[in-house]
């Protein structure tokens, strides 16, 4: 799951305009109340699990839904979830991207059971393992890979692979960025000057020591800020998703490339989200050419894993630092990467479940969705706006989509979110639980499509007739 820097306190009373507040207020409390008398077993689950587990959750995001307390699943298969009070969902959520092509895929359970007789771990190479470097190879046309457990693990080796190998100590970052529990990325832009987050909990290094960051979309910025020859990598979405989604203006990334190689930096792309646009990535959909390339937990079906590849050249400078550093430990890896059972899943995903048959069904499901949301918002005459990126959709508090980080942090209102997300809840629709953002599987139905603009716009009527 991922997280947004926005401070909850801080709405953009903007993105209310049309709203009536008061009967929103009223159904908030009205949603809660109706979600906790529903979810008996939940609740009785959310209550023992205080005592053995902070914040009463196996991880504390698990915590920041808009449910008075955390809904616990029982199953999810294909598009559906069902809790542990027997409710079924249609998951627009998909495990923030972790099932994007859905929960519990038949090819990748079955590599699953299969490898399960066959041996979890082993610290050594095997034959699935050199499969799935030859389609990554294929598939992203960078021809060198290593793996990692998370998009997290793989962009903090990326980095630390990347000042071995360029001898260059600092990276830069757009503002409003999110690449997982990478501490250097907790930077932002604050009046114009780099300031490390204050949410970032026990750090106690100043991140803006070896951290530049930049606004997207801002190329004389890109450029002024690598003019030094300081910086080893730029390490960017090629779409921003997760203050909201921010896409690239037209032209951009062409020139920030052309920048980027001038000032003899390294261009690392983190698709994690952004594996939406295609079965290459947005990179190979529109031409662009990293030095370096991350995809985290969708690549194995939901089994924790994640990759990360390199160009010819910049391999051979990578293995050039490591056989000219002193022996011992490198820092990169853990003994459980690679591991046959994450390898096993990878395949079968990459082989059977990530194809273009799978894209295209997901393409057409997206723009449906994304059709219907713009009629919606524009029969009630809400300065709401609508983005997509491939499979994944997003509407957004504002009538012009955000330029970059600064404008998009500007829109979140976490208040209204959750108003919209309970009552969606409720009805058996799950979206993100951070700003408005949704996915489509291939098993979602176009039915389900349907049941999801239906409540949407039920839930419109209310918050701006009351």
């Amino acid at each position: 799951m991922t997280n947004t820097n926005k401070p909850s306190n801080a709405p953009a009373l903007f993105s209310r305009s049309g709203i009536n507040w008061a009967s929103a207020r009223t159904m908030r409390e009205r949603e809660r109340a109706a979600f906790s008398a529903s979810n008996p077993r939940s609740k009785a689950l959310a209550d023992r699990a205080t005592e053995h587990m902070l914040f009463g959750v196996p991880l504390h995001w698990m915590s920041d839904w808009s449910t008075p307390f955390s809904l616990s699943v029982s199953e999810a298969s294909g598009a559906q979830l069902i809790d542990v009070d027997g409710h079924q969902y249609v998951d627009f959520c998909l495990g923030d991207t972790g099932a994007m092509f859905g929960h519990a895929p038949v090819p990748v359970a079955r590599a699953l059971a299969q490898q399960a007789t066959r041996g979890y771990s082993s610290m050594l190479p095997s034959e699935d393992a050199t499969w799935v470097a030859e389609e990554l190879a294929r598939r992203f046309g960078l021809p060198v890979w290593q793996f990692a457990l998370s998009a997290s693990d793989a962009n903090r080796f990326v980095l630390r692979w990347l000042r071995a190998a360029t001898g260059r100590s600092k990276i830069l970052i757009f503002n409003g960025c999110y690449h997982g529990t990478v501490d250097d990325v907790f930077v932002d832009l604050l009046d114009g000057k780099p300031r490390q987050r204050d949410s970032l909990l026990g750090q106690v290094t100043d991140l803006t020591t070896n951290t530049v960051v930049v606004e997207f979309n801002d190329l004389a910025a890109l450029e002024a800020a690598l003019s030094s020859g300081e910086v080893a990598c730029v390490l960017a979405e090629p779409v921003m998703t997760n203050i909201g989604m921010v896409l690239p203006q037209q032209g951009y990334w062409n020139e920030a490339q052309k920048i980027i190689r001038r000032h003899g930096t390294v261009l690392v792309l983190d698709e994690t989200h952004t594996i939406s646009s295609g079965p290459g990535g947005y990179a190979m959909q529109h031409g662009l050419l990293p030095d370096a390339l991350v995809l985290g937990k969708p690549v194995g079906g939901g089994v924790p894993c994640a990759v990360y590849g390199f160009s010819r050249a910049l391999a051979m400078r990578v293995e050039r630092a490591k056989r000219q550093a002193p022996p011992g430990h490198s820092g990169v890896g853990t003994t459980l990467t690679a591991n046959m059972l994450s390898m096993a899943a990878m395949r079968a995903n990459l082989s059977e479940v990530m194809t273009d048959a799978a894209y295209a069904q997901m393409f057409t499901l997206a723009d449906q969705l994304a059709t219907g949301l713009r009629e919606v918002i524009a029969r009630h005459s809400l300065p709401w706006c609508v983005t997509q990126v491939g499979a994944r959709t997003e509407f957004q508090f504002t009538s012009q989509a955000p330029k970059n980080g600064s404008e998009a942090a500007l829109i979140l209102d976490s208040e209204l979110e959750q108003i919209i997300h309970l009552f969606l809840l409720n009805r058996g629709i799950l979206i993100t639980p951070f700003h408005n953002m949704m996915l489509v599987c291939p098993q979602t139905r176009v039915q389900d499509i349907a049941t999801f603009l239906q409540v949407f716009d039920e839930c419109v009527q209310q918050l701006i007739r009351g």
